[in-house]
């Protein structure tokens, strides 16, 4: 059962060295889970502040493990906030996290996907439904935080990179989960780190067109598919084919493919594909 929390701050920290502020709310309750997220933003003077844009963070881990305050996440958030964007960092369950089955996608037999794809599938589902409830909180909260509504963007790493690109094709075709989030809600852009997209119905197929979105993968990435994984109708499907399935609706989209690069690309482009980041969030 979902308890959704409306005003449970639990801390204040300020860092007097960016002038930013980060303050930790409890947004849901799921069985003995409780999911916080953490916002980040500048310090502001006046009784003037403009709504700003705002990057929800799903953190990677295989959905097994992983934080939200990650220390390889937070110079990106600083970065974010000194260039006017209020950052959320989110906890989601961990739907792996008691699995004792990990293995090598590229190089996994079919019996091994049937064991394991029901139980990806399912931390996926959780992922998902936990980024919309926290999508839900900001926008409960968008006027006090002075956030502007129709400039929230999601972004993830790795797992958290699948569930946000997850979450953005439940919302193109409304699905169950999505539609607990209001009917004209999307998110002005999604950000991927070495993310893709799961199905158990074929080929991908969008009822709406989706969010402009930013795409980074490495062509060696053993972690994530880059291309397509496929086992009958089940398959997951990378950057690269995400890419060009956009490319042929004409729907935004911007790849930024790495040659021989593996799994580190669901963290360095935050710091070294900062310029294509900005880029990207501005338009």
């Amino acid at each position: 059962m979902l308890i959704f929390v409306t005003a449970s701050c639990c801390s204040v920290k300020a860092d007097k060295e960016n002038a930013s502020e980060k303050q930790t709310f409890v947004y849901s309750i799921q069985g003995t889970d409780t999911l916080r997220l953490d916002k980040y933003d500048a310090q502001t003077s006046g009784s003037v502040v403009e709504n700003k844009p705002c990057v929800i963070f799903v953190f990677g881990g295989g959905f097994a493990n992983g934080t939200r305050d990650d220390a390889d996440y937070l110079p990106f958030y600083r970065r974010l906030v000194e260039n006017g964007y209020v950052v959320v960092a989110i906890d989601y369950r961990l739907g792996l996290k008691e699995s004792k089955t990990r293995i090598d996608l590229s190089q996994a037999t079919e019996g091994e996907l049937a064991q394991f794809i029901p139980a990806f599938g399912r931390a996926l589902t959780l992922a998902v439904e936990d980024l919309f409830d926290a999508s839900r909180y900001v926008l409960a909260h968008a006027e006090e935080w002075h956030v502007n509504p129709q400039r929230i963007f999601s972004c993830g790493s790795s797992a958290g990179a699948i569930t946000v690109l997850q979450g953005e094709y439940e919302l193109c075709n409304r699905t169950p989960p999505a539609k607990s989030l209001p009917q004209e809600f999307n998110y002005a852009g999604v950000i991927s780190f070495a993310g893709a997209i799961f199905t158990t119905n074929g080929a991908l197929a969008w009822a709406s067109p989706p969010a402009p979105t930013l795409l980074f993968h490495g062509n060696a990435d053993r972690e994530v598919p880059y291309g397509i994984l496929k086992m009958g109708a089940i398959g997951m499907y990378g950057s690269e084919y995400i890419a060009g399935q956009l490319a042929e609706r004409g729907a935004p989209c911007t790849f930024y493919p790495f040659e021989n690069a593996g799994h580190e690309i669901s963290t360095s482009p935050m710091t070294k594909n900062w310029d294509e980041i900005a880029t990207f969030l501005k338009k």
